[in-house]
């Protein structure tokens, strides 16, 4: 019986995902998004994320227009970013016994309608039957049609780092 209460797909409506693209000379691009929706099917495997870009927030209302803008995000004609994937050792995680498993989650990671194939380092834990999934990784801006004068002057890293926290029941 306890295999199958495991073996389904465990979601969440609040993941969150920070994007911190600092640099020595500007401090304000950092944003969280915390209504991410995360999937992951303890069967097979699958792990699904999907952030809605305009709900990143960020403390400097001008930079969260510029992040939304067409130059950058361009948040009105791509208004997610994506990920869709596997856990590439699915059995090195027990998700039917309580622990913390390191791992990697292979797959396409979508950014303003450009899709790259991508492998992330994680951290899954099991305890209680719920899911604690926890990622960090960064991109490079240029890989996804993301540049301008801000990235070229230092004041927005060229390779911010993404985090990426869901607790899913």
């Amino acid at each position: 019986m306890i295999g199958s209460v495991f073996a389904q797909k465990k979601t969440t409506t609040s993941a969150t995902v920070s994007f911190d693209a600092t640099t020595s000379l500007d401090s304000g691009p950092k944003a969280d998004n915390k209504t991410v929706i995360a999937a992951i099917d303890t069967q097979t495997g699958s792990v699904q994320f999907e952030a809605n870009v305009k709900n990143f927030t960020f403390a400097n209302p001008t930079m969260q227009g510029h992040f939304n803008g067409d130059k950058w995000l361009n948040s009105n004609e791509f208004p997610t970013f994506t990920f869709k994937g596997n856990i590439v050792d699915k059995s090195s995680v027990n998700f039917a016994q309580d622990g913390s498993y390191k791992t990697e989650a292979e797959g396409i990671l979508s950014v303003k309608g450009i899709e790259k194939k991508v492998k992330v380092p994680g951290t899954i834990v099991v305890k209680g039957g719920n899911i604690s999934v926890s990622a960090n990784f960064s991109i490079a801006l240029a890989d996804y049609g993301i540049s301008g004068v801000p990235v070229d002057a230092g004041k927005v890293a060229k390779q911010p780092k993404i985090t990426v926290s869901a607790e899913l029941k």
